[in-house]
């Protein structure tokens, strides 16, 4: 019985298979039939005896006869081998055309259309066709763009003229713009009306001649962009280059010239800064936001909140999903020294730290009309960290260059020029100055784009030879939310007992020539009871623990910062927040880097050696730290505490009711942002010819001491 169930069973099956084999075969007979039906078709319509010559002279001509000599250069481009056409001829001319001579005939009607279009466009670019020759130095993208433009303000032009010719109900400038040139007429009429259009050729040029003597500021990079300064250069090139017949025939139309003038002056102002920048609207008397209001650029989300969304592709080592937590402060830690406050805060994150502090700013406005400032929130550096050891260099540049163009086109933007704008990167100013011609090196362009030389930067690293670039500190730890725990925290470090005369935390830089990290080990190491050194080797951990590297600064009286691969330390911040004096090796890592939050006299809260007599052992550092006064040393130490509220960043969520009279870092750097933009309104507003009266290698110089004259830090910054 068994059996007989199987035996079925495996029938059953057998028909099925049977049955999906039949139906296969089917559908392939199927497909081989139609695939030798289509190659049987071609082979009869391309076969040999078959060809036949379509005269070109049977096609219907859409053009007067006049107009030959443009045709005639027209067709040499597109001109078609009509012998190579198929045509089938196996039925008589009587009878109805068969259906591969439909294929042919559309073929060439198709042609001719095209052929038709291409007329209508080669002689619609006669008018700008001296632009193009007068441009063909440039590379070929910015011809295009070049010629888009110039037609773009010809068409304007035209606009304008009609309007003055509306105010001023002159029936003489009414004639001159009805006749708008139609290069479809005879030739003899084509002559005329192309000087007319020269006629816009000339206005734009004068226009043009008379908005460039007033840029003062085309040193500093003030265009929009290269492209608006080649137009330009374009259209006094045509000017130069155009018959002496036709200059004269525009020179005879006075009254629609003069129209035309006074209609440009009216609706162009100069470039110059000083005659289109407004200042920010008047409000009353009182407002304690008179001179601070902030406008914040709401720009679209794929500069700031999508990187955060996506925060598991900003970096292939690291969780940045956990360290943008918090507002950017990243994950809560333990109360340290019986204080809360504390973050694991990754130095990388300030752009979002920024921003959530600046949504908090007690004088954000949303009317652009009020702001003294403009801030744009654009994450660079987490935008960068994405593509930085990625396989194709030019994604670091895309986003930056996206967002400058959204700028440009921006009201605010266009009041200033950006001059107004400012901008944060948590990165040091190094990641973003990539050359043009070096796509391949580390970094993008964003430093260098004219757009951004036109804005402040900040960033926790500037460069000392730039206009724009300003540094901030580096976040710290601490991020308090009242004004109770910043007090708690500094009598904390009053009261702290520190058992060890100066420390380091660092690795060393055997890669860098010019390092002295290795002499400063060697001299810690050899002072055992008066130095604690935590070297940050490969594998270990200590220096990746807030808390250990805290208990190292908290337990010192001086903090070695020598400069590593940069000039700047995040040690830096995080010793001054221990109440630990630090001691410096270069000028370039603090003292020409943050003038808005450290003071100016130096050796109230600092020491300095200059790392060179440490290179060549020339000194001690135990000895130079054991000779200054104990008086002096709890006055340095005073002044450092002093320091820690504007050299951290308070709690996004913090108001300012909250930390009471205390401003941190973000307020520090607004203010200093809203300062530097009141002084280059100024400057325009003067008429100055030169908005930087100083040369750009010197901007360190003029930051620090406010001129430009010989000092003895200038072997420092001596370039190579």
């Amino acid at each position: 019985m068994a059996m007989e169930k199987s035996s079925s069973k495996y029938r059953t099956q057998f028909w099925y298979v049977a049955m999906a084999s039949f139906l296969l075969w089917l559908v392939l007979l199927y497909l081989f039939s139609s695939s030798a039906k289509t190659v049987h078709n071609h082979e009869r319509l391309f076969r040999q005896e078959n060809i036949i010559d379509l005269p070109v002279e049977n096609v219907p001509q859409n053009h007067e006869p006049d107009e030959a000599p443009v045709v005639n250069v027209v067709s040499e481009d597109i001109s078609v081998d009509n012998s190579s056409l198929p045509v089938s001829v196996d039925s008589p001319p009587d009878d109805q055309m068969s259906e591969d001579k439909k294929v042919v005939t559309d073929l060439v009607e198709e042609l001719e259309k095209e052929r038709v279009e291409n007329e209508k466009k080669r002689v619609d670019s006669v008018v700008i066709g001296r632009s193009s020759k007068a441009r063909r130095g440039h590379r070929e993208p910015r011809k295009a763009r070049s010629s888009g433009r110039l037609e773009a303000e010809k068409k304007r032009v035209r606009r304008n003229d009609a309007d003055e010719s509306n105010a001023e109900n002159s029936d003489e400038n009414h004639q001159a713009l009805d006749k708008e040139p139609n290069f479809f007429e005879a030739k003899k009429d084509v002559e005329p009306k192309k000087a007319l259009v020269d006629d816009n050729d000339d206005d734009l040029e004068t226009k043009r001649g008379k908005e460039l003597p007033n840029d003062s500021s085309s040193n500093v990079v003030e265009d929009d962009n290269d492209d608006d300064l080649e137009t330009k250069k374009g259209k006094d090139n045509i000017s130069k280059s155009e018959p002496k017949t036709q200059r004269n025939f525009v020179l005879n139309k006075n009254n629609t010239s003069k129209a035309k003038n006074r209609v440009i002056s009216k609706r162009n102002q100069p470039s110059r800064v000083g005659k289109v920048m407004l200042r920010p609207r008047e409000t009353r008397s009182n407002d304690p936001c008179k001179g601070k209001y902030v406008y914040m650029h709401e720009v679209p989300a794929l500069f700031n909140e999508e990187l955060l969304k996506n925060c598991w592709t900003l970096s292939r080592w690291t969780d940045m999903c956990e360290l943008t937590s918090n507002f950017g402060l990243g994950p809560r830690l333990p109360n340290m020294e019986g204080v809360s406050g504390w973050y694991a805060t990754n130095q990388f994150t300030l752009e979002v730290i920024f921003h959530n502090r600046m949504k908090q700013y007690k004088c954000l406005t949303k009317d652009s009309s009020l702001a003294s400032a403009v801030y744009v929130p654009y994450y660079p550096g987490l935008d960068l960290m994405r593509f930085l050891w990625g396989p194709f260099p030019f994604m670091r540049d895309a986003a930056a260059l996206d967002l400058m163009k959204w700028l440009r086109e921006s009201q605010e933007w266009k009041r200033m020029d950006g001059r107004d704008h400012f901008m944060v990167a948590g990165r040091t100013t190094w990641d973003f100055m990539r050359t043009p011609e070096n796509e391949s090196d580390w970094g993008n362009r964003l430093m260098i784009l004219p757009e951004v030389r036109n804005m402040t930067m900040l960033l926790i690293e500037s460069s000392p030879w730039n206009y724009h670039g300003f540094a901030v500190p580096y976040p710290t730890y601490f991020h308090p939310s009242t004004y109770a725990e910043i007090i708690q925290w500094q009598m904390r470090m009053r009261r702290i007992n520190r058992r060890y005369l100066f420390s380091f935390v660092g690795a060393p830089r055997p890669n860098l020539g010019d390092s002295i990290r290795t002499e400063i080990m060697d001299q810690c190491k050899a002072s055992k009871r008066k130095c604690k050194l935590l070297e940050c080797i490969s594998g270990s951990q200590k220096c990746y623990k807030p808390d250990q590297i805290m208990k190292f600064f908290l337990s010192s009286t001086f903090c070695l910062q020598p400069p590593g691969d940069s000039y700047t330390r995040r040690s830096t911040f995080d010793s001054i927040l221990a109440g630990c004096i630090p001691v410096f090796f270069h000028p370039g890592s603090a003292y020409a880097q943050y003038i808005w939050h450290l003071p100016k006299d130096i050796a109230k809260y600092s020491v300095f050696i200059p790392e060179k007599n440490v290179k060549e052992g020339k000194v001690s550092i135990e000895n130079v730290l054991s000779r200054i006064p104990r008086t002096k040393v709890f006055a340095m130490r005073e002044q450092v505490i002093r320091l820690i509220p504007r050299l951290m960043y308070f709690h996004p969520s913090s108001k300012s009711e909250d930390t009471g009279r205390f401003e941190d870092a973000f307020d520090v750097a607004v203010e200093g942002v809203l300062e530097r933009v009141e002084g280059l309104r100024k400057r325009i507003e003067e008429g100055k010819e030169e908005i930087f009266d100083f040369p750009e290698q010197y901007s360190w110089k003029y930051n620090v001491f406010g001129n430009v004259e010989r000092h003895e830090w200038d072997p420092y910054f001596d370039r190579p």
